[in-house]
């Protein structure tokens, strides 16, 4: 795969990870029906996109460094006795119903709906629907460090979904959170701060399998262009969502998800 190839997919990986549009739909769609990187083997492919998320896995830990540090020291050593302490424990908490399911389903899942773009397409328009209707319907009586032990688990329950593409990670419980009248900026910021153990798992599971380092050995300047790609992206995306929900709701990206799934339609049904 070119340079440039590597440079855009990381570019849309950054993107896609943080913004409520689905990175594992827009991987899928922009090699496999647009071409752009086309070429791959499955295995290469699941391998690079690994990658990607690594370098967005590294945005989280950079932009929230001093969130997550505070968290985990005072979760391991204060338990819920403080805000953070206690918001470390719903993470734990909220990441196991995902955990769970995607280390049982989750190659079934790529092996069944991974080539169904018109799946793919579908879950882009229902999701892009269903975050603009809740979000419209939600009012903004939480913050971040108000959220329950339940709040928590429905949220990481959300993100079940996720593992279908189409539907987003960020998108699943960003919705979730604002559906239990978390606002925007809070949903979206708890959202990223779970990402963080979900990627993370996913990136060891994949990296467990023998073929993801013979592939990486094989070709280290080109994962090493899609980390880095990936991560300044993420880093700029982060930032610019969080600035972005403080005055604007979800329109831009209902319609975003609604065009690009007409597009992908058109392209795979003529």
């Amino acid at each position: 795969m070119g340079i440039l190839s590597t440079i855009l997919l990381g570019i849309i990986q950054g993107i896609a990870e943080f913004l409520p549009i689905s990175s594992s739909a827009h991987l899928i769609i922009f090699r496999d029906v647009f071409g752009l990187g086309s070429g791959m083997s499955q295995t290469a492919a699941l391998t690079f996109d690994l990658a990607l998320h690594l370098g967005t896995l590294f945005a989280i830990f950079v932009f929230f460094f001093s969130d997550f540090w505070k968290m985990i020291t005072e979760g391991l050593t204060k338990g819920v006795k403080t805000k953070n302490g206690k918001l470390f424990w719903q993470i734990v908490l909220a990441t196991i119903p995902a955990a769970i399911v995607g280390v049982l389903f989750e190659e079934v899942i790529e092996d069944a709906i991974r080539t169904n773009y018109v799946l793919i397409a579908l879950a882009l328009i229902f999701m892009g629907v269903v975050i603009y209707i809740v979000d419209k319907k939600s009012k903004q009586e939480k913050d971040v460090k108000d959220l329950s032990f339940k709040d928590a688990f429905l949220i990481g329950c959300s993100q079940i979904f996720a593992l279908i593409p189409g539907f987003s990670r960020s998108g699943t419980t960003i919705t979730a959170a604002r559906g239990l009248k978390i606002n925007r900026e809070s949903a979206a910021k708890f959202s990223f701060y779970l990402s963080a153990p979900v990627i993370l798992g996913a990136c060891v599971l994949q990296l467990l399998k023998g073929e993801a380092f013979a592939l990486i050995a094989a070709q280290p300047v080109t994962f090493v262009i899609g980390i880095l790609s990936s991560f300044i992206t993420g880093l700029l995306c982060i930032k610019f969502l969080l600035h972005y929900l403080k005055k604007h709701d979800f329109k831009v990206f209902m319609i975003y998800r609604i065009l690009l799934a007409l597009i992908v339609l058109l392209v795979v049904t003529l």
